[in-house]
């Protein structure tokens, strides 16, 4: 009893607390009512014709408009118009309610420790146009920029934007889980928005098929499609040897082959690095000597054969040749292991479908990467992934084209203007530059926009490994990491990276003399892993250089003005592709192929709704 008794003293002198507040609330509620009906029939009346004449502001006008209606505190007005006007105020007040309701919810939702627009102020439209004055001298005495002639877009910052772009000189890795939105928030905005030449890797024809009809507006279109992805004609070639003609350029496409086979870097055994010296020098022999691909391809078949030798010797690179010739005279079973790793390197190009790509053709223009990157011209590397891929193929031309941008910024005088934006779509798949992640700042440096796009850092690890995947992400001065990260050892990491924030604890304590609130605080992780796991689809951590990591919300191409003339363009190549396609699986004359034209139609992907490939 004595319990009972004391919870409701407690009970009541809790009630006693809360009392006067109760009346001050009740208070504040009639007044807002009242106000709102004398304000919004005054309004009502003054719309109707009946002029601003507010009965007045009393306790007694409220209890007259309940009894006698609106008639006898606005006579001039239509009752009507009077009971409209308080309708639509009330309606106005409640929309406001809601609309700050929602912005101090989302204010409050945010996780307290990220970055603001304050800290982001030189990624913010204003910050990136004074950085880009700077960077590109071709905008000098321009007032107006276009806001893709600042920078990259990476998105509008959470919840309430601004938008947020990455500069000139930045680079980018990316880290998203399958069907998180790396295609359409980032690869195919990035081509679209791009100033200067593009460069694309990809094992898909989703933003090929999305891009494509724009970037033709920009400049010529080059569609490198060996393994028919987007099963585009050859209407190209590119001279695979032009830049072996050096040691330097032959062993580095000697290493894309290797690395197309080799999945971590630094895992290298004999058989693979004796096969790259083997490549070097049959590479050099075959660009020295004006042979073509396939009279290289013969003298790995047969080792014994001593034309590369003497082709070397021809012209004065005798140590090379001496080489060559210590692997074609050493044990037999050490010799054809050797040539038996060189030619598994390049198997690829024992598919004359592939070869076709990379051999001189009069009737078709030859792709120059130097001419490329001074232009507007668009570069697609198309390939699949896995056994028999063209990846090494893909890596080399990838990587031609990137240095022709370094030389073309040298002479310019250190940097490329307008940029040039390549996009390493499946890099860890299709586009293994073994030494990548020593490259990357260097080409933020010379106007050389570069974004990685991975699926995972484990993914990336396997390929450069532990100590490459390392030097990428620190090189790398912008980091987007999206949804669906599932590395615990990851994720967690990144938790840590993001840091804590102090969280403010009360507590009350009550004695004779009354009530007391006193405060403790607490560390808690600003993102935990779960958290960071469960971002959801579309939005993404920024981890920028300098400045505390933020949230932002990726902008998708078909969310953007112009969204519908894309989609359009995009379904008509769609429709190409699969018609292609279908030909090339059945004949031009086959029965099936309209069958087939139906099928492939039902299966593809619907470009104008949330392709989140």
């Amino acid at each position: 009893m004595d319990r009972v008794n004391a919870a409701s003293a407690k009970a009541r002198a809790h009630g006693g607390d809360l009392a006067p507040w109760s009346i001050v609330a009740i208070a504040a509620v009639a007044f807002v009512v009242f106000g709102g009906v004398w304000l919004g029939g005054t309004l009502g009346a003054v719309l109707t014709g009946g002029g601003w004449h507010p009965p007045p502001f009393a306790l007694g006008t409220f209890a007259s408009l309940m009894t006698d209606g609106p008639g006898k505190l606005w006579p001039a007005a239509s009752p009507v118009g009077v009971v409209l006007g308080i309708v639509v105020f009330f309606a106005v007040i409640v929309a406001l309610a809601v609309f700050a309701g929602r912005r101090l919810m989302g204010y409050v939702s945010r996780p307290k420790g990220l970055a603001g627009r304050r800290e982001l102020a030189s990624m913010c439209p204003d910050g990136i146009a004074a950085r880009a004055r700077e960077l590109r001298p071709s905008l000098n005495g321009r007032e107006q920029l276009h806001p893709d002639e600042t920078g990259n877009l990476l998105g509008d910052l959470d919840p309430n934007g601004p938008e947020l772009r990455s500069s000139y000189e930045d680079v980018e890795l990316d880290l998203m889980a399958p069907r998180a939105g790396k295609s359409t928030g980032i690869a195919v905005p990035r081509v679209l928005r791009a100033q200067g030449a593009v460069l694309l890797t990809s094992n898909k024809s989703d933003v090929y098929a999305v891009t494509r009809a724009e970037r033709a507006k920009a400049g010529r279109v080059w569609t490198f499609d060996p393994q028919g992805i987007a099963h585009a004609p050859r209407e190209m070639w590119w001279n695979i040897l032009a830049d072996c003609h050096t040691i330097e350029g032959a062993r580095r496409l000697a290493g894309h082959f290797v690395a197309s086979v080799n999945d971590d870097q630094s895992k290298k055994d004999f058989w693979i690095s004796a096969a790259q010296n083997t490549l070097t020098a049959l590479f050099l022999a075959a660009a020295r000597g004006k042979a073509s691909v396939l009279d290289l391809l013969a003298w790995l078949a047969d080792p014994a054969d001593r034309a590369p030798i003497d082709l070397l010797r021809d012209v004065n690179m005798v140590a090379m040749a001496e080489q060559l010739q210590g692997t074609v005279r050493g044990a037999v079973e050490t010799r054809d292991g050797i040539y038996e790793t060189a030619r598994q390197c390049v198997a690829c190009l024992l598919d004359p479908e592939i070869v076709a790509w990379v051999t001189p053709d009069p009737n078709l223009p030859e792709f120059r990467p130097h001419q490329h990157v001074l232009g507007q011209d668009t570069l697609y590397l198309l390939s699949k992934d896995g056994g028999g891929s063209a990846a090494g193929v893909i890596a080399g031309l990838a990587d031609a084209t990137m240095r022709a941008g370094v030389v073309a910024a040298e002479r310019m005088g250190g940097r490329l203007d307008p940029p040039m934006t390549a996009v390493l779509d499946e890099a860890a798949n299709v586009c293994r530059i073994s030494d990548l992640p020593d490259l990357y700042s260097h080409f933020g440096s010379r106007g050389i926009n570069v974004v990685t796009l991975l699926q995972s850092y484990r993914q990336g690890s396997r390929v450069w490994g532990e100590a490459g995947m390392d030097a990428l992400w620190s090189a790398a001065t912008i980091k987007l990491l999206g949804a669906g990260l599932d590395d615990a050892d990851f994720v967690e990491k990144i938790s840590k990276l993001v840091g804590q924030h102090d969280v403010r604890t009360p507590s009350y304590s009550k004695s004779k003399e009354g009530t007391s609130r006193s405060y403790s605080y607490r560390q808690d992780q600003v993102l935990p892993p779960d958290r960071i796991r469960a971002l959801p689809k579309g939005t993404a951590l920024l981890l920028a250089t300098g400045v505390r990591p933020a949230l932002i919300r990726l902008r998708p191409w078909y969310k953007e003005p112009g969204a519908g003339l894309i989609s359009a363009a995009a379904k008509a190549e769609t429709a190409a592709i699969t018609e292609r396609a279908t030909r090339a699986w059945y004949g031009s004359s086959h029965s099936g192929i309209a069958v087939g034209v139906r099928k492939w139609q039902r299966e593809a992907v619907t470009l104008d709704k949330d392709p989140t490939g």
